[in-house]
């Protein structure tokens, strides 16, 4: 798959998906909609889907269902998709490990992404968190960028598994900066947060609701995130690109798609609907609680923006991390 076939079929996708304009998608919905997470409950996708699962039903006047289809990296969660009808009644819950992070570190897919699926809209976007032990020499950004450079190799960093966010994230500020950090991958962040707390590792990157109730204990000790700029929620953090690096931009992306081919009414009746509901004050209070934040701009052309910028900056981040394709 070329890099450049991702970029130019999303971005055509996102533009023309369903040409056809049949009865019924004027019509729609006309029964229940059904939203696919590929990850297991309770994570952050399926919280944010949950969230705005109910006002979302309210504004299409039909019933929004989650089925939670975990595992594989998500492939048999989008197999599933592509056996849908192309009619707006299933749609999925992606982000960057399934858009472009499995792009390069699968030997082959059994999905073409960007034409088995359609942009709908960005769902949500929210930073990870650079997280070090209380007793890491730093009390900022700076500072632990300087006590990495100044003992290469003496420090570790835990993650919630290779080729995760995670994962990524710091492999990519080490390439950009230089540094020397010890990978030691877990299970997820069950496992990789209170190791950290426990200080059996430095460091590392997760949601602030893994680590925000134990850096209010002041176990651990919260310094950046890994967005482009500051948050609005959490934005006494700054970016980890101060640290000396250009637009420096990992976060998780919820984004929702549709089957390729459903027509672009449905799709833009989707959109529509979902820009209504997360610029509403009660929906984006219950997102930030959850620790994410609502999307600047709800529409298929957005979304496939996103992926167009995230493909290359993955691919950069794989590459760093020397992950061998499975």
């Amino acid at each position: 798959m070329k890099r450049r076939e991702v970029l130019g079929h999303l971005v055509g996708a996102a533009a023309t998906a369903g040409v056809a304009m049949p009865a019924w998608a004027q019509e729609y919905p006309v029964r229940p909609i059904k939203i696919i997470v590929p990850y297991a409950p309770g994570g952050s996708p399926d919280t944010v889907v949950r969230i705005l699962s109910q006002p979302l039903a309210a504004v299409l006047g039909q019933p929004v269902v989650v089925e939670n289809i975990a595992g594989s990296s998500g492939v048999a969660a989008i197999e599933q998709l592509k056996r849908a009808a192309p009619d707006g009644y299933t749609l999925i819950d992606c982000d960057a490990g399934h858009w472009a992070v499995n792009l390069f570190t699968k030997k082959q897919l059994s999905y073409n992404f960007e034409k088995d699926l359609a942009p709908v809209s960005i769902l949500s976007t929210s930073a990870l968190f650079l997280t070090v032990h209380e007793s890491f020499p730093a009390t900022n950004l700076q500072e632990m960028v300087a006590a990495v450079k100044a003992k290469p190799g003496f420090y570790s960093y835990g993650s919630s598994g290779i080729g995760s966010l995670h994962h990524l994230t710091m492999e990519a500020f080490k390439a950009g900066l230089g540094l020397d950090i010890l990978h030691v991958p877990f299970k997820g962040t069950g496992q990789s947060v209170p190791a950290l707390a426990a200080g059996q590792v430095s460091m590392a990157v997760a949601a602030f609701n893994s680590v925000g109730q134990f850096a209010k204990t002041g176990r651990v000790r919260v310094l950046a995130a890994n967005t482009r700029e500051r948050a609005s929620i959490l934005s006494e953090y700054p970016p980890m690109g101060d640290a000396g690096l250009r637009d420096f931009h990992f976060p998780g992306e919820n984004a929702l798609f549709a089957p390729a081919g459903t027509p672009k009414p449905v799709i833009d009746k989707l959109s529509a609907a979902i820009a209504r509901v997360v610029r509403d004050p009660a929906t984006i209070s219950r997102l930030h609680a959850a620790g994410v934040e609502p999307p600047a701009a709800a529409t298929p052309a957005a979304l496939a923006e996103t992926i167009r910028r995230d493909v290359p900056r993955y691919q950069a981040a794989v590459k760093a991390s020397r992950i061998e394709p499975e």
